[in-house]
């Protein structure tokens, strides 16, 4: 089973909760990780937090404060549609019809190599 809130962070779910302004607190705070100077100098990590379920994210993906807030604000939706809906949610949906897919990839590609082991083993035994 995935943990719900991991589910979070795919883009095609249509039907999440809707988020207020009034329900969210926002701080601008320095990154972390890579990037030297543009990293240590400037505020443009945002962290959102949703009062009432307590879920925080924290967003640095891009240099831009703006970019930053629409990304952290989007990933926050779905993480709060995961709380509140659980595995009813669209994205918990996605992401295990996405898992069994990635499954079902894997055990194909492990009958392609157990076939190509056999073909050659029998011509291995046709050469002798």
């Amino acid at each position: 089973t995935i943990p719900l809130l991991q589910a979070a962070r795919k883009r095609n779910s249509l039907n999440l909760l809707e988020l207020t302004e009034a329900e969210l607190e926002e701080q601008f705070v320095r990154g972390d990780g890579p990037g030297g100077q543009a990293t240590n100098k400037t505020n443009n990590c945002v962290v959102l937090k949703h009062v009432p379920s307590g879920i925080v994210v924290k967003c640095h993906q891009t240099r831009s404060v703006e970019q930053n807030r629409k990304i952290a604000r989007e990933i926050l939706q779905e993480k709060v549609d995961l709380f509140y809906k659980g595995e009813e949610s669209d994205v918990y949906k996605e992401k295990k019809a996405s898992e069994k897919k990635k499954q079902e990839k894997k055990r194909r590609a492990k009958q392609n190599l157990e076939k190509k082991k056999l073909l050659k083993e029998m011509q291995q035994l046709d050469k002798k």
